[in-house]
C-alpha cells in the first residue's frame, strides 16, 4: 500500500424519495490497500456501492476515480476505467458453463479483450479462486461457496484497479472463510485496491487496513481496525458490548 489516492469520494448523498439512504459521505482509498466498509444493516453501504460503481446517480456530492471525475458515468464506462464489483446476492448466468461466466466479465472489463483474449484471462482467474476443475459445468450446479468465488472471478476477469466486494464471506463456514481470505490477500498482492462491505468482524478486522463505519446513511467513523472497534460511537451503533470490541481489537491490524 502507498499513499497515492486512487477513489475520492466527496460528501455524496443519495436519497430515495423521502429516504436518504447515504447521507454526504467522504472517504479516500489508498493505491493498494484494503479498506473495510462495516455498520448496520440499513446502514447504506450497498448503496454506496452502487453509487460508486455507478448504478445509481448521487443526490449530491462527486467522486474521482484516479484523478478523473467518474460522478456521471453510467455503469458500463465505469467498468472499462478499472472499477469492478460483486454482489451481496450472487447473480451467475445460469445458463453458461463457469468458463463462460468469467469470460463475458473479460470482455466488458477494462482491457475490452476479444473473445480468445477473454477466455485466457477467464482461465487464468478460475485457477487463481480455486475453480479451474469447475469451468466446464453449468453456473446453476455450484454450490454456494463455488458460486462466491464464481462471483469474485468474474469481477477480477474485468482486470479491475479498484474491486469492490460486497459480503463474499456471507454464507461460507470458517474453512471456506478463510480460503477466500487468502484469495483477497493474494489479489492485493497484486496491487489491486479493494473496498470491502462485510459483516464477518473477525475477517474484516484480519484482513482491512483501515475501515469506515456507516450507520443510518453516515459515516460515524474511520481508522485503523482497533481504533475503530473502539470508538464508543461504533459500540453504541453496531458492537453493542465493550467486550466484544476489546475481543475484536486483538485481532485487527495496526
Amino acid at each position: 500500500m502507498n499513499n497515492e489516492s486512487i477513489l475520492q469520494v466527496d460528501n455524496v448523498t443519495k436519497n430515495f424519495g423521502g429516504l436518504t439512504a447515504v447521507n454526504h459521505v467522504s472517504l479516500e482509498l489508498h493505491q493498494g490497500e484494503i479498506l473495510g466498509l462495516i455498520g448496520p444493516n440499513g446502514a447504506g453501504k450497498t448503496t454506496l456501492f452502487n453509487v460508486i460503481s455507478g448504478v445509481f446517480l448521487p443526490s449530491s456530492g462527486h467522486y474521482r476515480f484516479m484523478g478523473k471525475d467518474i460522478t456521471n458515468l453510467p455503469a458500463y464506462k465505469i467498468a472499462r476505467l478499472g472499477i469492478a464489483r460483486t454482489h451481496q446476492v450472487v447473480r451467475p448466468l445460469n445458463d453458461l458453463t463457469v468458463l463462460e461466466n468469467v469470460t463475458a466479465g473479460a470482455c466488458f472489463g477494462r482491457e475490452n479483450q476479444s473473445l480468445g483474449q477473454a477466455e485466457q484471462t477467464a482461465r487464468a482467474v478460475l485457477d487463481q479462486v480455486g475453480l479451474i476443475q469447475k469451468k466446464d459445468i453449468l453456473a446453476a450446479k455450484l454450490n454456494l461457496p463455488e458460486k462466491k468465488r464464481l462471483e469474485l472471478a468474474r469481477a477480477l476477469a474485468a482486470k479491475p484497479y479498484l474491486l469492490l466486494l460486497d459480503e463474499v464471506l456471507a454464507g461460507l463456514n470458517p474453512t471456506e472463510v478463510a480460503n477466500m481470505l487468502e484469495v483477497i490477500e493474494n489479489i492485493q498482492k497484486d496491487n489491486i485496491t479493494i473496498l470491502m462491505i462485510e459483516h464477518l468482524m473477525h475477517a474484516i478486522m484480519r484482513i482491512s487496513d483501515r475501515i469506515v463505519v456507516l450507520d443510518y446513511g453516515q459515516k460515524i467513523a474511520e481508522g485503523t481496525p482497533k481504533d475503530v472497534v473502539n470508538d464508543p460511537k461504533v459500540i453504541e451503533a453496531y458492537l453493542g458490548d465493550p467486550r466484544v470490541a476489546q475481543a475484536l481489537a486483538a485481532e485487527g491490524k495496526e
